[in-house]
């Protein structure tokens, strides 16, 4: 099992009865779940939502230097190749184009292909709601699983 498909089930098990359970649930890779709260969530089983929500691919996927470099080429360029992006990055094409994979996989990019060529852009709109969807979850989890000072 993937890691953000461990996050999409944590997500999905951990809803808190404070959840509007009204309104669907979106997950991070686009899933829309309704699902009523059955048990508490346990303190330990809030951190462990909390660790495994904030070690997934998306936050993965950006902590390597050298692909950060990569995504913040993407983004000079705009819809661009692996050949463009490569231009002027260290690595090689083969290199740059795994990053890649690994920043479509998290979400980050999105690839379109014309012909033979696979062009490449960021995907803003998907990382805002990613990160709106792991702020949410969190904040799901915080009362129980780190509630800090209460003065």
């Amino acid at each position: 099992m993937l890691i953000a498909d461990r996050i999409d089930t944590l997500i999905v098990s951990y809803l808190t009865p404070a959840d509007n359970l009204s309104q669907d649930f979106t997950c991070a890779r686009k899933y829309t779940y309704s699902k009523p709260m059955t048990t508490p969530l346990t303190r330990n089983q809030a951190i462990e939502a909390a660790i495994d929500s904030l070690d997934g691919t998306f936050f993965k996927a950006l902590c390597e230097p050298a692909r950060v470099a990569v995504l913040k080429r993407v983004m000079q360029l705009g819809r661009a190749d692996v050949t463009d992006i490569a231009t002027g990055l260290p690595q090689e094409r083969s290199v740059i184009s795994r990053h890649l994979q690994v920043l479509l996989d998290a979400g980050i990019v999105r690839a379109s292909k014309v012909g033979r060529q696979v062009f490449y852009e960021v995907d803003g709109p998907a990382i805002v709601q990613r990160l709106e969807d792991i702020l949410h979850h969190t904040k799901s989890l915080t009362p129980l699983c780190c509630p800090g000072s209460s003065g």
